[in-house]
């Protein structure tokens, strides 16, 4: 869907607090995430370090190869997600990162949302 529909991208991987019925549904849809996420590790298909956190990382690595792949590349996002399903499945290969605080993430879509620069470097990342 993401690849399909570039506003769809958008819409997951930035935050939008003066649209209250947008983010009702994004609720929602990430409640269902949740309990999709608890399933797969209850079944042992999902590696238990994963977290919720870890689809918006993908969501926007993903964006970020769409955008620069286009139309010289379009299916070049296919090999990122099948790396990225591959790196989430148990057994777990090895330990990872701590993800980025919620506070911290929810910051970053909102920057998305805004095109507002990093104020680390004045650039957007």
């Amino acid at each position: 869907m993401q690849a399909a529909d570039r506003g769809f991208a958008d819409i997951l991987t930035m935050s939008f607090p003066g649209a209250q019925a947008l983010e009702a549904l994004r609720a929602q849809a990430y409640q269902g995430f949740l309990e999709l996420i608890g399933r797969a590790k209850d079944s042992g298909q999902l590696r238990k370090d994963f977290t919720s956190r870890d689809l918006v990382l993908l969501l926007m690595a993903n964006a970020g190869v769409l955008s620069a792949t286009g139309d010289a590349a379009p299916d070049a996002w296919r090999r990122l997600v099948a790396w990225m399903i591959q790196s989430f499945q148990a057994p777990a290969r090895g330990p990872l990162p701590d993800p980025p605080e919620d506070a911290a993430l929810y910051e970053a879509m909102r920057r998305a949302s805004h095109g507002v620069s990093s104020p680390e470097t004045g650039k957007r990342r």
